[in-house]
């Protein structure tokens, strides 16, 4: 890959659960390390989670950041992740690089929507082994909370086993097959097993959490 080829990488930071980067799994103790009412704050407004778009070359050099908010256990993520393209309006970004699937405490992004609106390969990349999320939804919601996750969930492509580096990930994409996902998720990793635009969207949306006061 050209070392000047873009990929737009998403990712969050609220709370103190770094943990909470979006893995598939979402993990459980993501709710219980933000207190059992993780998705409201002290004056009883929903808690909004930091997320950050980062343009990244396969150089490593970092080319542009935007910022917005999702809620944690809302359903805006899609929206957030949407805005953030057309407010980079970047027409050089080759490829979108979204950290997990379920980010915010299952706020589930929808990644066909986000590739129809970027009209770009998108790429989940997740970084523990999970059973999938159908039981743990199924345990913390119920009605049309459970339903519209679940829908989104399962419709999403399955997740595929990737080696980077000597270190494990899991890729979901749409908008590109397998081979090529692999190929895009191995040139933006430069070291370590996580690509470079995630890796600065997560420290920069951790930065500006932090400075935000949230």
């Amino acid at each position: 890959m050209k070392p000047g080829t873009r990929a737009l990488g998403i990712a969050e930071s609220y709370g103190g659960t770094e943990h909470a980067e979006s893995t598939d799994s979402s993990i459980l103790s993501t709710r219980d390390a933000a207190s059992d009412d993780a998705t409201q704050t002290d004056s009883g407004d929903a808690q909004q989670s930091t997320v950050c778009g980062a343009v990244v070359r396969a150089d490593r050099v970092v080319d542009g950041l935007s910022f917005d908010r999702w809620t944690v256990g809302g359903d805006d993520a899609t929206d957030a992740l949407c805005r953030l393209w057309r407010e980079l309006d970047r027409e050089d970004v080759r490829y979108v690089l979204v950290s997990g699937i379920a980010p915010a405490w299952f706020n589930v992004v929808d990644l066909h929507r986000v590739a129809a609106e970027t009209n770009r390969p998108v790429i989940s990349v997740s970084f523990e082994a999970s059973d999938g999320l159908e039981a743990v939804l199924t345990e913390q919601f119920s009605g049309p909370a459970l339903d519209w996750r679940l829908e989104r969930y399962r419709d999403a492509p399955p997740r595929q086993r990737l080696e980077v580096d000597g270190e494990e990930v899991f890729v979901r994409a749409v908008g590109c097959d397998d081979d090529t996902a692999a190929r895009v998720v191995r040139a933006f990793t430069p070291e370590g097993g996580r690509p470079e635009p995630l890796r600065v969207a997560r420290m920069a949306a951790r930065a500006a959490h932090q400075f935000g006061g949230n």
